[in-house]
């Protein structure tokens, strides 16, 4: 789906098999989409709290100078995953009876994706951190190039075969 809305082959499937005109296939888009930011809006959450609470624990000094880049890195991927993941909510409030339902669910579905995936990239910092302060600096990179390597394979590899199991 493009910002003009689907293609007309996918409208005409939507009409064939579910009986639903466009309108009511936004509808279900719009819900759809927000059931699954309410799923990940409180992780992201609970994971941007936790992290803005660290400097002021007393072992956060022993934080090696990486660490403190990965940090903030971190930091900074959890913060703009949790404003990418509540802007669908601000940006439905600014188009409200205005009849943008297709803007709507186009660019609400864009920061959905771009919000999960720095959401994925933060978490892979995080795994990075805590496995350098507890074990390693070498323990770190390997337990982020694994849970990078699970972040591909779950959305990039992942979705590959689905789509070619349609």
């Amino acid at each position: 789906m493009d910002s003009r809305g689907p293609d007309r082959d996918d409208s005409n499937w939507n009409f064939r098999a579910r009986h639903e005109t466009e309108t009511q296939r936004l509808d279900r888009n719009w819900s759809g989409l927000l059931q699954e930011l309410r799923v990940v809006q409180t992780g992201v959450q609970l994971l941007t709290g936790f992290l803005l609470t660290l400097p002021f624990q007393e072992r956060f000094e022993d934080l090696s100078d990486s660490e403190v880049v990965i940090y903030l890195a971190t930091v900074a991927l959890s913060v703009t995953s949790t404003m990418l993941l509540v802007a669908p909510a601000g940006l439905h409030r600014l188009l409200f009876r205005r009849h943008a339902l297709p803007d709507l669910v186009s660019a609400s579905h864009r920061l959905a994706i771009c919000g999960i995936a720095t959401l994925g990239l933060a978490l892979i910092g995080v795994v990075a951190l805590i496995f350098s302060f507890v074990i390693s600096p070498v323990a770190g990179a390997a337990a982020a190039a694994a849970a990078l390597a699970m972040f591909c394979g779950l959305w990039g590899f992942g979705a590959i075969l689905q789509s070619r199991h349609r």
